[in-house]
């Protein structure tokens, strides 16, 4: 689909794409217009004082590349309108041609309204690609081969990284099949309470990446004495001890140095039983993308977002899931969701999710409008209206057929949404632990994020950074803005990456060793 269909598809209006000419100079538009509907133009260059925006309008002020010029004059407390939606109301009168940003857009709750199941997509499963990957005893299939080792608490955590820390490379080598040993730690597992959303959050994500598809084997290292027990995770998630999955602590074993050698032992005996681990053809319908988008800028929205949200559509077609997340990067969007949802419950469960978030914030003085970053406000991004409606994009068209908490197994295929903070590194902790084994990770600002044990594929919004960045973005979604490329062209090569990866490609940020200190569960609650 081209971008005016992907606007017109993701339910956020009824009209298409406007290009803007410049005029008869061809060197392309000045501004692109997202909607008939909108009074904000997004800029294709630097505008400075006196250029021609739109034929008959000129800037009124400068106007950074990416960020939002004024097409007509907005009166103060009008309505301003981008993709068709609201992204907030002019703090004063602006003038057509000026530069529409922080100084003169004001944020208010969205009071957007919800329908539910109204226009719910069908689409057709039909099973044909297929990757290479490690089909597992119960079915699941792993995109990587890792041995985990992961600490209960923070107290485990050094101990976790030195055992770790003794399968280098080549001590590895020894071991065909296999993509590392890797440490799992954070800063938390004691001090809190023992019930409650905080411990349940932990709670999901040790066992999460305990019986993750991407783990082949699983070493938990606790200290003894801490509120989260290794054996409560392991009877409460039903994880069944072994040859593969061992659990140990440190007071029991006698102390750090003889933990540490004792979790090495148990370590290589793992590998001795799993080398030699092949990969071998699977259906589509056995991969989890996580949806993530992280330091945003005007362009996400635009390029790599709908270009993501098209390779979300292809999985979810073949009977995969494709897994959205960030509930404060949805809000003031989540009305294109709950049109989309496959039944009121689930469309209930999402709204639910919201009061939830806007009872949290409040009881901690804040704003959901608090979440766009000071990167996000530099590259175009003003409110969290109009970053939520860019963010929605990357989930692309199809029903939404789950709404799961932090962590949460996600059960059914096709298209679902994960309760999570926005910071990138705690929401992808949790989708991951919620089975995803890839990760697609948008980014305008340049955001050098990667992961462990499911691999990261980084997507550059803009070709600039694209360029700044190069040892790090593995595809450019800018050529849609430079007309090279069309918004389906791109997700179709988003989509053939992904499966290139889950066959065992490396991504740019596998090569920089990436992951290893990205495991943030999140902490609600506290810390006593």
């Amino acid at each position: 689909m081209g971008l005016a269909n992907w606007i017109s598809h993701a339910g956020m209006n009824d009209t298409p794409v406007t290009w803007i000419k410049r005029g008869p100079d061809h060197e392309g538009p000045a501004v692109v217009r997202l909607s008939t509907l909108d009074n904000v133009a997004v800029a294709m260059k630097n505008l400075h004082t006196g250029d021609e925006v739109v034929e008959g309008l000129v800037a009124s002020t400068a106007v950074p590349r990416g960020h939002k010029v004024a097409l007509v004059a907005i009166a103060t407390g009008e309505r301003v309108s981008k993709y068709g939606q609201t992204i907030g109301y002019a703090g004063e009168d602006i003038a057509a041609g000026a530069h529409v940003h922080s100084h003169n857009l004001s944020f208010r709750s969205s009071t957007v309204e919800h329908q539910f199941a109204s226009e719910v997509p069908h689409t057709p499963v039909t099973s044909t690609d297929t990757f290479d990957g490690y089909l597992r005893d119960d079915g699941r299939v792993g995109t990587r081969n890792f041995i985990a080792v992961i600490s209960s608490v923070n107290c485990s955590a050094t101990v976790a990284h030195r055992i770790a820390d003794g399968f280098d490379a080549q001590r590895l080598a020894a071991f065909t099949g296999i993509d590392g040993v890797a440490a799992f730690t954070h800063g938390t597992g004691c001090g809190i309470a023992t019930e409650g959303d905080g411990f349940d959050n932990l709670q999901r994500v040790l066992a999460g990446y305990a019986c993750h598809p991407n783990v082949v084997g699983v070493l938990m290292v606790g200290l003894g004495c801490e509120a989260s027990q290794l054996g409560t995770t392991i009877a409460r998630y039903g994880l069944g001890t072994g040859p593969l999955l061992r659990a140990m602590n440190i007071q029991s074993t006698g102390g750090h140095k003889k933990t540490v050698l004792t979790g090495q032992a148990m370590v290589q005996e793992m590998l001795e039983h799993v080398a030699g681990t092949r990969r071998e053809s699977c259906p589509v319908s056995a991969l989890s993308l996580a949806l993530q988008c992280g330091g945003s800028d005007a362009w996400s929205g635009i390029t790599a977002n709908p270009a993501l949200g098209v390779a979300a559509d292809l999985l979810v077609a073949q009977g995969a899931r494709a897994v959205l997340a960030e509930t404060p990067e949805i809000y003031g969007a989540e009305h294109l969701l709950t049109r989309r949802a496959s039944s009121n419950e689930v469309a209930e469960a999402l709204m639910q999710r919201i009061a939830w978030w806007e009872d949290y914030v409040a009881r901690n003085s804040g704003t959901l409008d608090n979440n766009p970053s000071p990167g996000n406000k530099l590259g175009g991004l003003t409110t969290i209206l109009e970053k939520s409606l860019g963010a929605v994009a990357k989930g692309g068209s199809t029903a939404l057929t789950g709404v799961y908490r932090y962590a949460e197994p996600v059960t059914k295929p096709g298209f679902a949404f994960m309760d999570s903070p926005g910071y990138d590194p705690v929401s992808v902790t949790g989708q991951i632990a919620s089975g995803c084994n890839l990760v697609a990770f948008t980014t305008g600002r340049g955001s050098t994020f990667g992961s462990k044990p499911a691999p990261c594929l980084k997507i550059a919004t803009n070709t600039p950074m694209f360029r700044q960045l190069e040892d790090d973005m593995d595809i450019n979604a800018g050529d849609i803005i430079e007309g090279i490329e069309s918004v389906e062209d791109v997700g179709l090569r988003i989509y053939k990456r992904l499966l290139e990866v889950a066959s065992g490609a490396e991504t740019l940020s596998e090569q920089h060793g990436l992951g290893d200190h990205e495991f943030v569960p999140w902490q609600i609650g506290a810390t006593m």
